[in-house]
C-alpha cells in the first residue's frame, strides 16, 4: 500500500467511525427521550450511562426532564436532575421543567428542582407569568405553598396585567381551594394590585360574589 493509499484509507476509516458514532449517539439520545416518556427510570439511567445527551430535544424541543415532568415521572426526573439536567430548558412554547411543574402541581418534581438551587425563579412562560401565577390559577394550594417558600416575586405581573392573586380570584370558582390559595397569598404579603382596568382583586371578588375571598383579602395577613 502506497503512502497516498494509506492516507486515503485512514481518512475513509475516520469518516466511517465518525458516522457510526454519530448514529449511535442519535439512537441513544432517542432512547433517553423514549424512556423518560415511559417513566422508565432504569432505561433513563442506562441511556445516560451509554452517553445520551441530557439536553437532547424532541420535535417540540422538550428535554427528557420536561417530558418526565409532563408525565409526573418522579423517579425519572430524580435521575435526570441528579445527572445535571437543565431545570430551566425551554421548549417551543416557553415551558421549562420548573414552569410546568409549578403550573400543573407536579409537587414532588418541583421540590426536586428547587433543591438543586439552579431554578430560575424569575423565568416566565408564554404569558409572561412566573411559576406561581399558573399554580394559583390552576388551583394547586400545595404548589403555591412550596413556591411561596422561595424568593419568587409574589406580586409579579404577567403580560395580561394580572398577578397570582388576581388570577386566583377571576380564574377560580370562589370555592374552598381558591379560598385557601388566596389566604396563602395574602398571608405571604401579596398586595391588592389592580389590573390594567384599575380593578383590584378585592373588587373582582366582590363583583363575582366570592364573599369569603373578598373578606379574606380585606382582612389582610393573619400571620
Amino acid at each position: 500500500m502506497t503512502k497516498l493509499t494509506r492516507r486515503a484509507f485512514g481518512f475513509a476509516t475516520a469518516a466511517l467511525v465518525a458516522t457510526t458514532v454519530g448514529a449511535r449517539s442519535t439512537e441513544v439520545d432517542m432512547t433517553l427521550l423514549e424512556a423518560a416518556a415511559a417513566g422508565d427510570a432504569a432505561g433513563v439511567l442506562a441511556a445516560i450511562a451509554a452517553g445520551a445527551a441530557l439536553e437532547t430535544r424532541d420535535s417540540t424541543r422538550r428535554t427528557a426532564l420536561l417530558i418526565a415532568t409532563h408525565g409526573n415521572h418522579v423517579e425519572v426526573a430524580r435521575a435526570l436532575i441528579a445527572a445535571g439536567a437543565d431545570v430551566n430548558a425551554k421548549d417551543n412554547i416557553r415551558d421549562t421543567p420548573l414552569l410546568y411543574a409549578g403550573a400543573e402541581g407536579r409537587n414532588d418534581i418541583l421540590t426536586l428542582i428547587l433543591a438543586t438551587g439552579r431554578a430560575d425563579l424569575t423565568d416566565t412562560n408564554r404569558y409572561g407569568g412566573t411559576a406561581l401565577i399558573p399554580a394559583a390559577h390552576h388551583g394547586h394550594p400545595e404548589t403555591v405553598r412550596i413556591l411561596l417558600g422561595t424568593d419568587i416575586d409574589i406580586d409579579h405581573v404577567n403580560n395580561l396585567g394580572w398577578t397570582a392573586l388576581i388570577e386566583a380570584v377571576i380564574l377560580g370558582d370562589g370555592g374552598t381551594v381558591y379560598q385557601e390559595i388566596v389566604g396563602l397569598l395574602v398571608d405571604a404579603g401579596a398586595n391588592n394590585i389592580p389590573d390594567r382596568d384599575g380593578v383590584t382583586p378585592l373588587e373582582h371578588a366582590r363583583r363575582m360574589g366570592f364573599d369569603a375571598i373578598a373578606q379574606r383579602i380585606d382582612a389582610g395577613p393573619l400571620r
